[in-house]
């Protein structure tokens, strides 16, 4: 029989309510502020890293006065390794077949630049497939989807942060590039009412297209 998600999610934890949204909203413009003022030079590994550190620290402080509650309220709950393969898996499968029919957008080429110094390997994968995909779980399977979910029910959840996450990314190739993407670490967390599936699948592929980037293009 079907594992009823929703109320497990509901009975061990504190939800993500409209004050931490608030919160988030007021924090993440000032950080990005002071990151922008604060940073040694205006390269593209210095705002990536600004803006990413800005966004972390902004939901630290949305959920902090959780206490406690804030990691499960943020669904860092326990969950098998079979959804964590499956996500990975099929992360993996879908961001091969998008990339082979979808448009190649300018923002990703930019983003790859990055890993193509050697001595700058290792920092573009801190960056692009640690900090970046922590962040953007955090925010939009974390923050966003837990206060839908709290009020409108996970399919309503599933869908808008899934959309969202699409539309953050801006540049009209680029949200269409990562749409499927979206829809499926929205499902995975739906499915299992954890962040751990898609937050490693999303690490995970960006990973990969890190050190593709780095050793296998020209």
């Amino acid at each position: 029989m079907p594992t009823d998600h929703n109320s497990l999610i509901h009975n061990d934890s504190r939800s993500i309510g409209g004050r931490e949204i608030i919160v988030f909203l007021a924090a993440l413009p000032l950080f990005v502020l002071a990151a922008y003022w604060l940073l040694p030079d205006r390269s593209l590994v210095s705002l990536l890293g600004g803006f990413f550190g800005a966004g972390l620290l902004a939901v630290i402080v949305a959920v902090a006065p959780l206490g406690p509650a804030a990691l499960p309220a943020l669904a860092f709950r326990a969950v098998g390794w079979r959804p964590v393969l499956f996500g990975t898996l099929g992360t993996a499968a879908v961001s091969i077949a998008v990339s082979q029919v979808g448009p190649e957008a300018e923002g990703v080429k930019q983003a790859m630049k990055i890993a193509h110094e050697p001595a700058a390997f290792l920092i573009s994968l801190a960056l692009l497939a640690g900090l970046a995909p922590l962040v953007e779980e955090l925010v939009f399977r974390g923050l966003l989807y837990g206060w839908l979910e709290s009020r409108w029910g996970g399919g309503v959840a599933f869908v808008a942060s899934s959309l969202a996450f699409a539309a953050a990314h801006v540049e009209p190739a680029h949200a269409l590039l990562v749409l499927p993407l979206g829809l499926l670490f929205g499902w995975l967390r739906w499915r299992t009412g954890s962040l751990w599936p898609s937050l490693v699948a999303h690490m995970a592929n960006n990973g990969l297209a890190v050190t593709a980037a780095a050793y296998f293009q020209v």
